[in-house]
Order: C-alpha cells, then structure tokens, then sequence
C-alpha cells in the first residue's frame, strides 16, 4: 500500500485545476481545426471560462481580506468571520469512514485506475455540525454547502484503487466566514400569541387535570370565568418561559449566506487565504491578458 500526503484540499481548489484542464483541452481542440476562426472560437471560450474563475477569486480574496475577525461573544448578527480551536460539540463525535479517525468534519473520494485513467466510483461528505471556541465563547458551525479548505490531505493508492480523505480535526485553528445566527437568549423571536394558544390546547388534551386545577365550584365544567382564569394562567406560564428563554446565553450559529455570499471554512491562518485567492486571481487574470493579445495576433499567425 502506497500513502501519499498532499498539502491541500478544497473544491474551489478543484475547480480552478478543473478549468485549468478544461482550457487546455479547448486549446487542443482549436490547434485540430486548424483555423483562425477556430482558434478565435477556442480563446474566446478560454477567456470567458478564466474570467468567471477570476471573478470567483477575486470575490472570495476580497472577502477575507477586508472582512474584520469579531469576537464570538459579541460578533454582530449578519455576515462576518470568526477565527477559533475546532471542537466536538458535548457528548457528540464524528468518525471518518475511510481512515477511522475521530474528526470534526471529512470528505472522501474514491477512484478505480483504468486504462483512460482514473474512473470515480464513490464520494461522501460529512454535513454533522462542529464548533470552534476563540476564548470568549462557542459558535457551533453549520458545514452543508460550505467552501471547505484543509491541510490535512492523505491520498492512498492500494491496488487499482485510490481513495482521497479531507479532514478537519479537533484542536484545528478554524477560520470561518458565513451568516451569523444567535437561537435564543436575547434575541430570541418569540410569538406569544402562538405559545399561548399550542399551551391551551396542550391544556384541553387533560380534561381531567384542566377540571382538577380550574373548575372551582366543582360542577364538572370549565365555566367562562374560570376559562378566563385558564387563560391567565396559561399567558403568565408563557411569560415566564420567554423570560427564562432570553435570560439564558444564546446559541451562535454559523451557516450559508444568502445573496451568493462565500461561505468559507478553512484551517489556514487568514493571510495565508488571502495569498491563496490573490495567486488564484491572478492566475486566471494572466490568462485573461493572454487570451487578448491571442485574438489580436491570430490573423497574423494563420
């Protein structure tokens, strides 16, 4: 069995390679055809598919770059980036089942060699929620749909099979940059209304308790007076489990941002993401320049 341990992992990473293939096959295709029109078809396609991808990477660069880290305990709701230690939320633990390992989160791929290369056979991802700590509190964080970026990268090769783990592990320094959600505590959205009438009706299902607690004249009926001593009771049991619910500490939540926002996760230091995205970006927008001064010299070439 041969292990092979690569530096970094992460679907945007996949997609920048991907295009980078896919361009180059565009190439091939245009230096077959053998024409001007060809090959100005074969970059047109190049520099539109190099300038979504540097579009993309700029986005996500100047994301991290200009978005400030808060502080957990007091991180505004909305949009914004967190830095804290991975964790597994109390009582829970996720294990990878590829290499058996405790994990806060993991992605698989497994690929059978045949002769036109390698051939996909099976794919997972773990979508269990984990948390990260920075020392003033705990997030829990969300990671469905999440741009996801680790180091720890272990590729096996074992026989004509080769299966390619992501992790992220606990104790990781986590950087996460998403919507921010507190459930409960202070900011919690109640609907007293709607708490007060789900408590009655709850009430009604024990004909005999809501005659024991509220049928005073003992006439075996629940008289419009008492019904409205019910009804306060009920309102008063309602307000004081709101109060209880918004005295106690919310909990944070990172997830998906709405609009296309990025949502990133990754255990890189922040200026390594930003290093990582410029690079990206201006990858792409060499190729941009590229493409350009191709169309404008092709009708000399051919």
């Amino acid at each position: 069995m041969l292990a092979l341990r690569l530096p970094l992992s992460g679907q945007h990473d996949y997609t920048n390679f991907l295009l980078g293939g896919g361009n180059l096959a565009i190439l091939f295709v245009g230096f077959h055809l053998k024409t001007a029109l060809g090959w100005k078809i074969a970059l047109a396609l190049v520099g539109l598919t190099s300038a979504w991808a540097w579009y993309a990477n700029l986005k996500r660069y100047r994301t991290v770059a200009d978005t400030p880290t808060s502080r957990i305990v007091s991180a505004p709701q909305g949009y914004v980036e967190l830095v804290g230690r991975g964790a597994h939320p109390p009582g829970e633990r996720l294990i990878s089942p590829v290499s058996h390992l405790p994990c806060l989160w993991y992605r698989y791929r497994i690929e059978r060699e045949t002769r036109k290369g390698w051939e996909y056979v099976e794919s997972g991802v773990s979508h269990e929620t984990f948390s990260i700590d920075d020392g003033s509190g705990e997030a829990l964080i969300d990671p469905d749909r999440a741009e996801i970026i680790s180091t720890h990268k272990d590729v096996t090769v074992s026989g004509d099979h080769r299966t390619t783990e992501w992790l992220l592990i606990e104790g990781d320094r986590v950087y996460v940059i998403g919507e921010h959600v507190t459930l409960g505590g202070p900011n919690a959205v109640l609907d007293q209304r709607a708490d007060l009438s789900l408590l009655l009706a709850e009430w009604k299902r024990d004909r005999n308790a809501l005659l024991a607690r509220f049928d005073t004249n003992r006439d075996g009926e629940i008289s419009e007076a008492e019904w409205e001593q019910a009804r306060k009771a009920a309102a008063d049991e309602v307000d004081r489990t709101h109060l209880d619910i918004r005295m106690k500490d919310g909990i944070h939540l990172l997830r998906k941002p709405g609009h296309g926002r990025p949502y990133l996760i990754a255990n890189r230091d922040v200026r390594a993401l930003v290093r990582h995205y410029r690079l990206w970006s201006w990858a792409h927008l060499a190729i941009i320049v590229g493409v350009v001064y191709g169309l404008t010299v092709i009708d000399q070439w051919m």
